[in-house]
C-alpha cells in the first residue's frame, strides 16, 4: 500500500513528530511506501509531492514547523477541487492518506472521505478547541511558551510600574489565555467564552492599586471581545475557509486601561513565536502517540476516524462527530482565574 501524509491550517509544534512516527512504523512494521503531500490539501489539488522515507524522517522528534509545508487551501472553494484531488490520488496510487490538521483541514478530510477518499485525522491546533479529544499537539508547547512571556513581563511591569498586557492566539476559544494566564499568576484573564466589561477590567486594576499594587499584568486571546460588540479584525478579508485574520484587541483594552486608571499601559502581541521552535516533552510524546495511533488506524482500515486522548488512553472517534463541535474552555478553570483578578 501507498499511504500519503499531509499537514494543513497553522503549524504547530510536533507535527513533524506526527510524520515521523507516521513514516517509521508504516515502513518498518507494515511494509507501506510513505509519500509526504505537500503543503496540505494544496499539494492534493496541484499535485505535489516527495517522497518519505527512514532517511527523510531522521531528527524530526525535536523540530518545529512541517517538513512537508503547510497551508489553507479548500479545495471546495475551488473549481474543481475535489475532482483534482481524487485525481491526483488514483493517479499517484495513493491508498489512503493520514490527515494533520484542525477543524477546517479535518473537515475538508471527512467530506473527500464521503466521496471516496479513505483518509485517518490526527488532531493538530494549539488552541487546543477540537471536540472529542482531550488535547490537541502543539497547544502545550504554545502554553509553556505564553507563561514564559508573562514571567519576564511580570519583572519589567513591576519595575516601571505599568500594566502589561499579553495578547496570545485564541480564535474561538481562550484555552491558551486561561492556562498560561493561571500559570503565570495573570491578574486579568479574557477569553472568547466570556465577552468583557472593560470598566469591570479597570475596577480590578485600580483595586490592586490600592493594595499598594501598582502594576497588573492582563492576558488576552485575540478572539476576546466587549460585551455587544464584534471581534477585533487585523484586516480585511478572510481564509478559504471563511476565518478573519484577527488581532489588535490588546491594543484595545491597553489603550482603554490608560484612559480609564492613567496607569501607563504597553502591549505585546506574542503572535507566532506560540507556533515556532521545538515542542515540549508533552508534545512530543503526544504527536508521536498519535502519529502510531494514526498509522495502525490505517493498517485495520479504520477510515474516517480521527485519534484522540481521552484521559491517558489513545483512541479512536468518528470524524463526523468531530466537525465543527468546538470545545470551549473548561470553566472551572475560568472560575479559579476569577479568584487571582482584582
Amino acid at each position: 500500500m501507498k499511504i500519503g501524509v499531509l499537514s494543513g491550517g497553522g503549524d504547530a509544534p510536533g507535527i513533524n513528530a506526527v510524520i515521523r512516527a507516521v513514516v517509521r512504523k508504516g515502513i518498518r512494521n507494515y511494509g507501506y511506501e510513505m509519500i509526504g503531500i505537500k503543503d496540505g490539501w494544496w499539494g492534493l489539488v496541484e499535485g505535489s509531492f516527495m517522497s518519505l522515507d527512514l532517511e527523510a524522517i531522521s531528527g524530526l522528534l525535536p523540530r518545529g514547523g512541517s517538513i512537508l509545508g503547510t497551508s489553507r487551501t479548500n479545495p471546495f472553494k475551488r473549481e474543481g477541487g475535489p475532482q483534482k484531488v481524487l485525481d491526483n490520488v488514483k493517479k499517484n496510487g495513493i491508498d489512503a492518506v493520514v490527515v494533520i490538521g484542525g477543524d477546517d483541514t479535518l473537515g475538508v478530510a471527512h467530506k473527500m472521505g464521503e466521496l471516496g477518499l479513505p483518509c485517518v485525522g490526527v488532531p493538530k491546533t494549539i488552541d487546543n478547541d477540537l471536540g472529542l479529544t482531550d488535547y490537541t499537539f502543539g497547544f502545550q508547547t504554545a502554553v509553556h511558551i505564553a507563561c514564559e512571556a508573562i514571567d519576564r513581563l511580570h519583572t519589567t511591569a513591576e519595575a516601571h510600574h505599568r500594566v502589561m498586557i499579553l495578547e496570545v492566539m485564541g480564535r474561538y476559544t481562550g484555552w491558551i489565555a486561561l492556562e498560561a494566564g493561571i500559570a503565570g499568576g495573570a491578574d486579568v484573564v479574557l477569553i472568547p467564552e466570556k465577552p468583557f466589561d472593560i470598566n469591570e477590567v479597570c475596577q480590578y486594576i485600580e483595586q490592586r492599586l490600592e493594595r499598594g499594587k501598582a502594576f497588573s499584568l492582563v492576558v488576552v486571546a485575540e478572539g476576546a471581545k466587549p460585551k455587544g460588540a464584534k471581534n477585533i479584525v487585523y484586516g480585511t478579508g478572510s481564509d478559504e475557509f471563511g476565518n478573519p485574520r484577527l488581532g489588535g484587541v490588546g491594543y484595545y483594552v491597553g489603550k482603554e486601561i490608560e484612559r480609564c486608571t492613567g496607569i501607563e499601559t504597553r502591549v505585546v502581541v506574542l503572535g507566532h513565536l506560540q507556533r515556532g521552535g521545538s515542542p515540549t516533552a508533552f508534545d512530543r510524546v503526544l504527536a508521536t502517540r498519535y502519529g502510531i495511533a494514526a498509522i495502525d488506524s490505517v493498517h485495520k482500515g479504520q477510515f474516517g476516524q480521527m485519534v484522540a486522548l481521552k484521559g491517558n488512553k489513545i483512541v479512536s472517534v468518528s470524524l463526523k462527530d468531530v466537525i465543527g463541535k468546538r470545545k470551549a474552555v473548561n470553566l472551572e478553570l475560568y472560575e479559579i482565574a476569577k479568584v487571582f483578578s482584582g
